[in-house]
C-alpha cells in the first residue's frame, strides 16, 4: 500500500511539473517568446565580453544569470502602461519591455544618439519615456523612494497601474530600502519590489551584511508579503510576479520578492570576483543556469527542438551582428553638447 501510495504521489507531482505552463495560462508561443527574450542578454553580455577585450568598450556590466529573474517578472506587467524601475543588472527587463538591442549597443558604445543619454549614462542604466522605463542612477538603492513615489502618483491619480523596481542584495542594507519599504506599507502603494539576490554585494557575501536567510522575511515588518522564489526558474519567478501585480493592481499593497540568483561574472569589468569567491562555486551555479534550464524544459515538453532553437540563435545572432555594426558606425556626442541638461540654460 505504501508503494502505491509513493507511486501516486510521484505521478501527481509529475503532472503538476508537465502543466506548469499551462496553469499559468502560457501558450506556446509566449514560452518561446520568453525563451528569446532570456537568450538575446546572454548572447549581448557575451559579445560585450568580446568587445572590451578588443579594445571596442570601456566598461562592461554583465547580467549573465540573472536572466529568469528579469523576463520572469517583466513578463507579469503590462508593458507601456506599468512603470519599471530597474537597476545595472536588468538587461533582460528593459529587452522585454521593448528595448531593441540598437539601443544598448548605441549606449554601451556611447554614441550621440543612445536614446538613454545621448552617449553620456552608464552601461546598463537605460532609460525611455515610451516603454515607461524609468531612468536610474549609480548609487545603490536610490531608485527605491522614486519607485514608492511613482506608485504613490499612480494612487491618487485613481490609476490601475503597478510599478515594479529592481535592486540586489546589497541595496538592502542601505536606508533606502528600509524608507521606500515602510513609506509603501504604510500607504498600500501598488508597488512591486524586486531583490535579484545573488549572494554578493560586490565583494561582500549575504553572511557579512545580513544576520537572517532570506530576505524576504523583513516584508511582514513594513505589513505586506515577502515572497522567496528560485531566481533561475523563469516559471517560478512569473508565477510570483504574476500574483504580485494582481495584488498591487487591486489596491491590496506592495510585495516584496526576494528572487535567489546568481551572477557569473565578475561585478563588472573592473572587479576581479575571483579574490572573494572561488571558481568551483561559480562552477556549481552554472549547473542551475536559468537559460539551460528553461531550456530543457521547453524541450521535454515538445515547444522546443534541436532545429529551432539553432534557427533562435542564427536570428538573434544576426540582430546583434546588424545592432554592433550600426553603433560602431554611429556619430559620437559633440563636445558642446557635454553639459547640456546638466545645468538650467539662461531663459531668453
Amino acid at each position: 500500500m505504501a508503494h502505491m501510495r509513493n507511486k501516486a504521489e510521484s505521478a501527481g507531482r509529475a503532472t503538476k511539473v508537465k502543466t506548469k505552463h499551462k496553469e499559468l495560462g502560457l501558450t506556446r508561443e509566449k514560452l518561446l517568446d520568453m525563451y528569446e527574450k532570456m537568450l538575446l542578454p546572454r548572447m549581448i553580455s557575451e559579445r560585450m565580453w568580446r568587445m572590451l577585450r578588443q579594445g571596442k568598450l570601456l566598461f562592461v556590466v554583465s547580467s549573465e544569470g540573472h536572466e529568469a529573474t528579469g523576463v520572469g517578472t517583466a513578463y507579469a506587467l503590462n508593458m507601456g502602461s506599468d512603470y519599471i524601475v530597474h537597476y545595472y543588472r536588468d538587461l533582460s527587463v528593459v529587452l522585454a519591455a521593448g528595448m531593441t538591442v540598437k539601443d544598448v549597443m548605441l549606449q554601451v558604445f556611447g554614441k550621440a544618439d543612445d536614446p538613454s543619454g545621448g552617449g553620456r549614462e552608464l552601461p546598463g542604466l537605460f532609460c525611455s519615456s515610451k516603454l515607461r522605463l524609468v531612468s536610474t542612477s549609480s548609487p545603490i538603492a536610490v531608485q527605491l523612494p522614486h519607485a514608492a513615489g511613482i506608485a504613490l502618483a499612480s494612487k491618487i491619480k485613481g490609476e490601475k497601474i503597478v510599478t515594479i523596481t529592481y535592486f540586489g542584495d546589497g541595496a538592502t542594507s542601505k536606508g533606502d530600502f528600509h524608507e521606500a519599504l515602510n513609506f509603501a506599507g504604510i500607504h498600500k502603494l501598488p508597488v512591486i519590489f524586486v531583490c535579484e539576490n545573488n549572494k554578493y554585494a560586490i565583494s561582500v557575501p549575504q553572511s557579512k551584511q545580513m544576520a537572517i536567510e532570506n530576505v524576504a522575511d523583513r516584508a511582514p515588518g513594513y505589513g505586506f508579503p515577502g515572497v522567496v522564489v528560485d531566481g533561475n526558474d523563469v516559471l517560478e519567478v512569473y508565477r510570483a510576479a504574476k500574483e504580485a501585480v494582481e495584488r498591487a493592481r487591486n489596491g491590496l499593497g506592495p510585495t516584496l520578492i526576494e528572487a535567489k540568483t546568481y551572477r557569473y561574472a565578475p561585478h563588472t569589468s573592473n572587479d576581479d570576483g575571483v579574490r572573494y569567491r572561488t571558481q568551483e562555486e561559480i562552477e556549481e551555479w552554472k549547473k542551475k543556469d536559468p537559460i539551460e534550464k528553461f531550456k530543457q524544459y521547453l524541450k521535454e515538453h515538445g515547444i522546443l527542438s534541436e532545429a529551432l532553437e539553432k534557427e533562435i540563435r542564427a536570428k538573434l545572432e544576426q540582430q546583434i551582428d546588424e545592432a554592433v555594426d550600426f553603433a560602431d558606425k554611429a556619430p559620437l556626442p559633440k563636445p558642446e553638447d557635454a553639459l547640456t541638461h546638466v545645468y538650467a540654460e539662461p531663459r531668453r
